[in-house]
Parts: C-alpha cells; sequence; structure tokens
C-alpha cells in the first residue's frame, strides 16, 4: 500500500468514526473526531445559510440525546478522498435527519491530522430535500 492509500484510507476510517458516532450521538467520540476550530457551514436549497463552530454543533447531537431520538440512518456514499500525510477532503453524501425531516446531505470534509489522530476542521454541507 503507498502513503497515499495510507491516508486516505486513515482519512475514510475517520469519517466512518464520525458517522457512528454522530448517528449514535457518542458526544465523547465526537469531542476526539471534531479539532477545537471546527467550523460547519450548512447551506439549503433555498440558499440559507447556517455556521456552528464546534460546541454548537456537538450540542445538536446533545440535544438529539437528551431527547430520546432514535438512531440516526447511517447511510453513505463516498464520492471523493484525498490526502496527504497531514490534510485530507472528503466528499461524501448522506441521507440522515439533522434537522427534523430526512434530507440529502452532501458534505465537503476538510481533515487535519494533529495530536497522533485526524480530526474534522471543517464540514461545509449542502442540505436537499430526498427525491
Amino acid at each position: 500500500m503507498s502513503q497515499n492509500n495510507q491516508f486516505i484510507d486513515e482519512s475514510k476510517a475517520t469519517i466512518e468514526s464520525l458517522i457512528g458516532a454522530g448517528t449514535t450521538f457518542d458526544i465523547n467520540q465526537l469531542e476526539l473526531i471534531y479539532h477545537n476550530d471546527l467550523q460547519v457551514i450548512m447551506i439549503d436549497e433555498e440558499g440559507q445559510k447556517m455556521i456552528a463552530d464546534k460546541a454548537t454543533f456537538k450540542n445538536l447531537f446533545e440535544t438529539k440525546k437528551k431527547n430520546g431520538d432514535p438512531p440516526l440512518n447511517t447511510w453513505a456514499e463516498y464520492n471523493h478522498i484525498e490526502a496527504t500525510a497531514d490534510k485530507a477532503h472528503v466528499i461524501v453524501t448522506r441521507k440522515v435527519n439533522l434537522t427534523g425531516e430526512e434530507r440529502k446531505l452532501t458534505l465537503s470534509i476538510d481533515l487535519v491530522k494533529e495530536a497522533n489522530r485526524w480530526q474534522v476542521i471543517r464540514e461545509v454541507i449542502f442540505s436537499q430535500p430526498l427525491k
């Protein structure tokens, strides 16, 4: 396996861990995966934009956990992954109910490798209704 493939595999495994933690509201795991400087930008089909930091985005999952919401859909389709020794970019399409209805999300996720682990530093999420 080439080094590049190793970094691609590692970054994909991090996204899979993120999906697992997010869908089950595992706040401790999200704390590890999300970088302290996390920025999440969510844009819907009407162009409405929401920007969140790590604390705000983790709170979304904490609220779902406190409300006893069922686990989220784990479906994912990887559209693109590129990685070097310390940076990665993953584009993944998901079907998930983050905000009250099941939607198709296309996520552009930037990762950095710090403290001996891959961490999500930015997510740009395009949200649209399921067709």
